[in-house]
C-alpha cells in the first residue's frame, strides 16, 4: 500500500514559518519525501537535522533534502522561509548540501530566482515559464557549490560516525513502517545498538529510537489529518501488533489520542 509520503508532487512553493507550540510535529518530527526539498531561510535561526546531522541555520541559508532522506527543523516565532518541492529531477545532488550566502549579491541572486518561480506558480502564470527558472536555480545552485571555500564544508558528514548515521537514517526512510527495532537496524548496520544510539547522539542529540520513533509518529500524524484511513488500519500499516498499543504510543508522543488529533486537525498536540 501505497505511503502518503509516496506521493510525488509537482514544483510547489510554501511560506515556513512559526505555527506556535501546538504545531511543532508538522516541523520538527523526522520525515522524508518521495521528491526533493530546498529550504530557503530568510530571516530568523534555529536548528535543523538532516540525515541524523544536526545543524544551526541562520539568514540567506539554502539546505537541500534529496528524496528519501529523513529531516527536521525547529521553526521559532523569528523564522522566516520557503519549502520547495522540487519536481522529480536528475539535476540535483543525491547528497544534502547547507550554503551560507554571505554576499549581498548572491543572496539578491536567489531571492530573484525564487521570486519568479512563485509569480508563475500563481493562477493565472506558466509552468513552463516556472520550469525555466528552475532551471536556472540549479545552474545558480551548481556555481555557488563549486565557489565555496571547502573549509566552509562541514566534515562531520564524511566521518565514521557522519556515515553511520546517515546510513541509518536511509534505512529509516525506507522501512520505518516495517516493525523494525533498533536492534534490527544495527545488525543490517553491522554494528550493536548501543553504539548505534551513542553515535546519533553524538551528531543529532537524538538516540537511534527517537529518531526512528519521530519518523513513525509524523507518518501517523499526516495519515490521521489527510486520510479517512480507520485507525486500526493506520497502526497496521505502520507496523502496530495492535491498534490499542498505536493509541497509547500516539498519546504518549502527542498528548492525544489518534482520535482527538484527528479531530482537531494535530492543533493540540505536542511534540
Amino acid at each position: 500500500m501505497t505511503m502518503m509520503s509516496d506521493v510525488k508532487p509537482a514544483l510547489a512553493l510554501a511560506t515556513l514559518t512559526y505555527a506556535g507550540p501546538a504545531a511543532k510535529w508538522r516541523t520538527e518530527a523526522m520525515r522524508s519525501h518521495a521528491t526533493p526539498r530546498l529550504i530557503h531561510i530568510t530571516k530568523g535561526q534555529g536548528r535543523i537535522t538532516v540525515a541524523g546531522l544536526t545543524n544551526g541555520y541562520g539568514p540567506n541559508n539554502l539546505i537541500f533534502i534529496p528524496a528519501e532522506t529523513i529531516y527536521g527543523l525547529e521553526v521559532g516565532p523569528t523564522v522566516f522561509g520557503q519549502i520547495m518541492t522540487l519536481p522529480s529531477i536528475t539535476d540535483w545532488p543525491d547528497h544534502p548540501f547547507h550554503l551560507r550566502l554571505r554576499d549581498v549579491a548572491p543572496q539578491k541572486e536567489l531571492q530573484g530566482y525564487i521570486e519568479a518561480i512563485e509569480r508563475e506558480l500563481q493562477p493565472g502564470g506558466d509552468d513552463r515559464a516556472a520550469a525555466c527558472h528552475l532551471g536556472l536555480l540549479t545552474i545558480f545552485v551548481e556555481r555557488q557549490l563549486q565557489a565555496r571555500d571547502p573549509a566552509s564544508i562541514d566534515q562531520r558528514r564524511n566521518s565514521a560516525a557522519g556515515k553511520l548515521v546517515a546510513r541509518y537514517a536511509t534505512l529509516i526512510a525506507r522501512d520505518f513502517a516495517a516493525d523494525r527495532s533498533v536492534a534490527d537496524f544495527a545488525t543490517a548496520l553491522n554494528v550493536t545498538p548501543t553504539h548505534l544510539t551513542r553515535v546519533c547522539q553524538q551528531t543529532c542529540g537524538r538516540s537511534a529510537l527517537k529518531l526512528l520513533n519521530e519518523r513513525i509518529h509524523y507518518e501517523a500524524c499526516m495519515l490521521l489529518r489527510d486520510t479517512k484511513e480507520p485507525v486500526q488500519d493506520i497502526a497496521r500499516r505502520l507496523g502496530f501488533r495492535s491498534a490499542a498499543y498505536f493509541t497509547r504510543s500516539f498519546q504518549e508522543k502527542s498528548g492525544q489520542t489518534p482520535s482527538d488529533f484527528r479531530r482537531t486537525g494535530g492543533a493540540g498536540a505536542r511534540i
